[in-house]
């Protein structure tokens, strides 16, 4: 527990946010389950326990993308062991780039779970709280990353084209989405009801019980208890695609869009990707083009 602790404390340290520290010992606890069978501890491990961690995780039918999130976890643990002095190499680099830099499952193309328009609607519907309705909602609606929203005030709302300003971040491109009709009529509510909770000075938009701006594990654990309501979230297994999270939502967003015939560049443009030659793709876009065609290819969930 001692070294779980101070990798922790190091994390946190280092400015990860709470979720990724909480995954990041998740990862090791698999490790250590699996390291129990031989008997070693973290501060034992060669790259042959590494190897055999991998082939295990392939017979339980463990996604190459989930194997390399489980990996990726394990090698910044070895690294900061590194730096403390407590193991002088890690076992996870080289088994990492010799076993997972080509390996792929035939129909390992996604991993994050896709759901339909009805299942979307279903889990809306599994939400009793206005404020949870309106967060899903924007999720489907905008394709939003989980942090965007959480940094969302009252006033990133414009009324007026149905549009959300976001925060400037490294990784966005475009600040502007839009919503529809549907994520608009719970997002008044919502605003109604925020009033009585404590908002009406304040400047989140979404407020935890405490009154105070919600977080991103709280929306976290919001989606989860949603999710299971509806079947979309099966909690004993290891596979990313058996999880719906927040980030669904923003593969859902694009997805749909794209198969109701929207143009790519625009997904792209309202996904706010970094790349390369965005600069040459935004330039030529106008965003009320792009409202226009969000409007037309949004898919509406009837509720």
């Amino acid at each position: 527990m001692s070294v779980l602790e101070d990798f922790a404390a190091d994390c946190r340290t280092r400015g990860l946010a709470e979720l990724s520290v909480e995954t990041y010992l998740r990862n090791v606890r698999l490790f250590q389950k699996f390291l129990q069978a031989s008997g070693k501890d973290l501060l034992q491990v060669d790259r042959l326990d590494v190897r055999d961690y991998i082939e295990e995780m392939r017979r339980r039918g463990i996604t190459s993308n989930s194997i390399k999130y489980r990996l990726a976890a394990l090698s910044a643990l070895y690294e900061w062991l590194i730096f403390e002095g407590r193991v002088h190499r890690n076992p996870i680099s080289e088994v990492r780039k010799r076993y997972m830099s080509r390996y792929k499952n035939d129909g390992e193309c996604q991993t994050h779970k896709l759901i339909s328009v009805e299942e979307a609607a279903a889990l809306v519907d599994a939400l009793v709280d206005v404020r949870d309705k309106a967060i899903v909602l924007l999720f489907l609606k905008t394709g939003i990353r989980r942090g965007e929203l959480v940094s969302l005030d009252v006033d990133s709302v414009n009324w007026k084209d149905q549009s959300l300003i976001l925060k400037s971040t490294r990784k966005r491109s475009n600040r502007i989405v839009f919503f529809d009709d549907e994520a608009a009529f719970y997002l008044k509510r919502w605003l109604e009801v925020r009033k009585g909770r404590g908002g009406s000075d304040g400047k989140a938009l979404f407020l935890s019980t405490q009154e105070r701006r919600l977080s991103g594990r709280g929306i976290d654990y919001m989606i989860r208890r949603a999710a299971l309501r509806a079947g979309l979230y099966d909690p004993s297994s290891d596979r990313l695609e058996d999880h719906f999270t927040a980030h669904c939502c923003r593969h859902w967003h694009a997805t749909h869009l794209l198969r109701a015939g929207m143009k790519t560049q625009y997904v792209e443009w309202l996904r706010g990707d970094s790349i390369k030659r965005a600069v040459g793709i935004y330039f030529h876009i106008d965003p009320e083009d792009v409202r226009k065609q969000y409007l037309a290819h949004i898919p509406q969930l009837g509720i």
